[in-house]
Parts: C-alpha cells; structure tokens; sequence
C-alpha cells in the first residue's frame, strides 16, 4: 500500500498588506500553468491583497479587486490569472455547475478565495495559503503542500 505524501508547510509572518502583497509577488515567480493556489482564511484576512500581488508578479496590469459578485475574473500576464471567489457559493455543486472550475484553467493560474467551500472536490495537487488575522494585526501566512511539485512556492517565499 503506498503512503500518501507528507504534507511541508512553510509559515510567513506580514506585518502590513503592503508585505503580503509583496510575498504574493514573489510566489507568482514561481507559477506554471495549470496552478492551483487555494486561499483561505477570515474576511478581511488579505486574500485578495495575496491575490493583488500574485497578479503583479505575474505582470497583470489591470486593476485586481475581489470577484465575489462575479465569481470569476481572468486576467492577462505572463500566464492568464483566473482569480475565482467562492463566498457567495454553499458548496463545490455550485461552484462545478456554474463552470467555475473547467480545463480552460490548465493555461494559467486558478487562485481560489474561499476555497474551503470545495471541501472533498479539492484536488491533492495544490497549494493552500492559509492566511489568519484580521483588522490591523499581523497577518499568519502558512503555505501547505502535499505535492511535491508545489515545493517552489515554498522555497520562493524563503
């Protein structure tokens, strides 16, 4: 019976959105296509600071703001960012149904705010930034892993 990967955690603390916007940007350095980075965390924790910084990693030069009304934005950079929010959804049916999720995303980047929602949908190979904070206070940034492959994203937050 083979044993599943270990899961590899990296935790970053940010003292301001200006930092994790900054940390975003770096992580965009390391994206291939097909990516799939999974934000959670609180409202107002900074998922999309994270994302307007992973936007500008990648070279997007339109304005990024949250999706939640509707659902889905794509962007244009180095690799197309498709910046996706499930808050308004129940559950992964909505989100599948709706076609959020589709191959259209194996060409660029799929970052996921309130992820969580996909609950068992969520495939393994992905990276989950797990952000907690709120308000003023510094913001807990960990960076989760089980594949492999994801391991840059960790080693570009270093």
């Amino acid at each position: 019976m083979a044993s599943s990967p270990a899961t590899i955690e990296l935790v970053v603390t940010t003292a301001a959105p200006e930092a994790t916007r900054s940390l975003a940007e770096r992580l965009a350095a390391a994206a291939r296509a097909g990516d799939l980075l999974c934000l959670i965390g609180d409202l107002g924790a900074g998922k999309t600071q994270f994302a307007k910084g992973f936007a500008l990693g990648l070279g997007v030069d339109d304005v990024v703001s949250s999706p939640t009304f509707v659902l889905m934005t794509e962007y244009a950079g180095r690799l197309p960012l498709f910046h996706i929010d499930l808050y308004r959804l129940a559950d992964a049916s909505d989100a599948l149904a709706g076609g959020l999720l589709d191959e259209r995303q194996l060409a660029g980047v799929a970052l996921v705010e309130w992820a969580e929602r996909l609950g068992d949908a969520l495939p393994a190979s992905r990276l989950d930034v797990v952000i907690d904070g709120t308000g003023d206070e510094p913001r807990r940034i960990a960076l989760r892993t089980a594949d492999p492959g994801y391991r840059r994203y960790l080693e570009a937050a270093a």
